[in-house]
């Protein structure tokens, strides 16, 4: 198994600097690290800026997307949005040695999106999830608080093969799910999050999290205590702390270029608005690297999610989600797609039903989206390219509320301006990955 000896910025050269330390163990590469205490596969590409002042390592990352969608572009006068918007965030994080076997690391994540997005969120046709002014939130996705993480974690070293980690955010990402999709390398290039996502890694802003964790080796057993209810309509307040959900995940990293999951929680009234409603979620996942020469890297995710619905007047069902994506990162340019179904029901869309029995009913969707995208600039601070992306929209036709709000097979489109840290180059060689870390020179 090879690892990592070094790494240096792919577009300029920077100052030397020794290994940068992985923020929850001394004796694992820093591009293991996902988002929370996940895990990606540790030939992952990273984008960040990287520091070492006074003893500490610290690794900056940001991204902004600007960009015009058009949803259901083909069916105007049925459901679907157009207009401009941005979504973005800056994350920070910063760890240093305590004594000979202690890792103590601090982090915090910031989206404009309360201003940049808006409370209704940006147009994205089928999404659902959480709510504004009141009402569900349909065919949009929502937008992200101002403080999106703010967390401190404390690794001590046992043995070179054993870590035991304790982590606290508020908010923060308890162990559920795969890293959240705009820090997966599979989905850096695509503007909208999954249809998926309250399925597979929508906890990754909880209002209270409290995180044990023990390695062995390259297995990771963790469990959670975290908040339950989803961040409320007001974007800039800090919610309140109940710590009435639970969640446990495995993590086996079995190469270099794979990274596995397998996760359940049970999340008490996620729903502001469905607050008896209670899910219960189990997840697996499959993230994949593959280096194809140069400076191009392929980066591949399979993620399963499925929610157990209960409590309430609604009773008890059960829907599943399903997404495939990747990313082909080039010098020059990028190629993705995303292929995802699920199933969703008409009172999560807001539509109308004869019997609550078809209001409940779980309808199959799909979202097929293909995007490419040029660079444009390439300096030591940021690089800057312009992509587009098209989705076809899939159902059943002779589902006949579908078609009437939606259409037969909806297309939307998305051109976009990113603008995101450098990418690091790695290099392997030795037995880093055993053995922590990376440097930029």
């Amino acid at each position: 198994m090879s690892g990592m000896s070094g790494m240096e910025m792919d577009s300029a050269g920077g100052m030397g600097m020794k290994e940068m330390r992985n923020s929850f163990s001394k004796n694992l590469p820093m591009t293991r690290q996902g988002s929370g205490t996940s895990w990606h596969p540790d030939n992952s590409p990273m984008y960040m800026q990287m520091y070492q002042p006074g003893g500490w390592d610290v690794m900056l990352m940001y991204s902004a997307f600007l960009r015009y969608t058009s949803q259901n572009f083909n069916h105007r006068d049925l459901r679907g949005d157009a207009d401009f918007r941005a979504n973005t965030y800056v994350m920070a994080m910063a760890n240093h040695l305590v004594g000979q076997h202690g890792l103590f690391t601090i982090h915090a994540m910031l989206s404009a999106d309360p201003l940049t997005v808006g409370g209704s969120g940006y147009p994205l046709l089928f999404q659902t999830g959480e709510s504004w002014q009141g009402v569900k939130l349909h065919d949009h996705q929502h937008p992200h608080d101002l403080v999106s993480a703010l967390g401190l974690a404390y690794t001590y070293e046992v043995s070179h093969d054993v870590d035991l980690t304790a982590y606290v955010g508020y908010p923060g990402e308890p162990a559920i799910g795969p890293p959240v999709f705009m820090h997966r390398p599979s989905a850096a290039n695509l503007p909208s999050a999954p249809l998926g996502h309250h399925w597979q890694d929508a906890t990754h802003i909880q209002f209270g999290v409290a995180t044990l964790g023990v390695r062995y080796r390259n297995a990771k057993l963790e469990g959670s205590l975290f908040t339950g209810r989803e961040p409320n309509e007001n974007r800039y307040s800090f919610d309140p702390i109940r710590f009435d959900s639970y969640s446990a995940r495995l993590s086996v990293n079995p190469a270099s270029s794979l990274a596995l999951q397998a996760s359940y929680a049970h999340i008490k009234g996620p729903e502001e608005l469905e607050p008896d409603r209670n899910v219960d979620r189990t997840t697996a996942s499959v993230l994949h690297n593959a280096t194809l020469g140069g400076e191009t890297i392929l980066s591949s995710a399979f993620v399963w999610g499925m929610n157990r619905n209960s409590g309430g007047t609604a009773g008890v069902d059960y829907s599943h989600s399903f997404l495939l994506e990747s990313n082909l990162q080039a010098r020059q340019f990028n190629v993705f797609t995303r292929l995802e179904t699920l199933q969703l029901n008409y009172d999560e869309l807001l539509l109308p039903a004869t019997t609550e029995q078809a209001l409940n009913a779980n309808r199959q969707v799909a979202a097929f989206t293909l995007g490419a995208s040029k660079y444009l600039v390439k300096t030591s601070a940021a690089w800057v390219d312009l992509g587009a992306t098209g989705t076809l929209n899939a159902f059943n036709t002779s589902d006949a509320t579908l078609v009437n709000a939606y259409g037969k097979t909806p297309l939307s489109f998305e051109v976009f301006v990113r603008i995101i840290a450098p990418r690091m180059l790695m290099h392997m060689g030795g037995m880093g990955r055993q053995q922590g870390g990376m440097s930029r020179r």
